[in-house]
């Protein structure tokens, strides 16, 4: 789960299924002490699947959705960029070393974490780009680039095309859901 929709989804096919959890995050559902029964356990499975979410039960795919959850968090909800280093704000939140989830990220997503990180930024930068609110300046300084030539370069990297070229085709489709990314 990787954006408040996605809670609200999974908040309404748990309501469905009459499974009241303590609370929802992203990424993750406390119930507490409950313990769910392997029938429901398979039924909420498949009715997860149904809505392009997947019920994570191993060690590391739940630390990958933790990983990807924060990047998802630091990019899309944090006002700037500019202070924060992103291994330490991971080992933070994750509380492993940043080596030891930077090796297992890559390996089991054939990316790195960095590469990750970069790619939500692109994102966010469409995002943003789509909107027209604020110059490619201000969105540079907002994802903590050092300047807008650094993230115009990111940006061609990734899309094939500059922010301002982007801007101009002014096209929201060209944006991929967060959890695609």
């Amino acid at each position: 789960m990787v954006c408040d929709r996605c809670n609200l989804a999974i908040a309404s096919l748990l309501e469905e299924m009459d499974i009241m959890p303590i609370s929802i995050e992203l990424g993750k559902v406390d119930f507490g002490e409950r313990t769910l029964t392997k029938d429901i356990i398979d039924e909420l499975e498949s009715k997860l699947l149904k809505l392009g979410f997947e019920l994570l039960d191993d060690k590391k795919s739940q630390l990958i959705d933790k990983i990807k959850t924060a990047i998802i968090e630091i990019v899309h909800r944090q006002e700037t960029l500019q202070k924060t280093k992103l291994s330490d704000y991971l080992k933070s939140q994750i509380n492993y070393d940043y080596n030891h989830i930077s090796h297992i990220f890559s390996s089991l997503e054939g990316i790195t974490i960095e590469q990750y990180f970069i790619n939500q930024k692109i994102e966010k930068a469409k995002e943003l780009l789509v909107y027209g609110e604020i110059t490619a300046t201000e969105i540079a300084y907002q994802l903590g680039y050092s300047s807008l030539a650094h993230l115009s370069g990111q940006f061609k990297k990734n899309t094939g095309m500059t922010p301002s070229q982007f801007k101009k085709l002014n096209d929201a489709q060209l944006r991929k859901p967060l959890d695609k990314v």
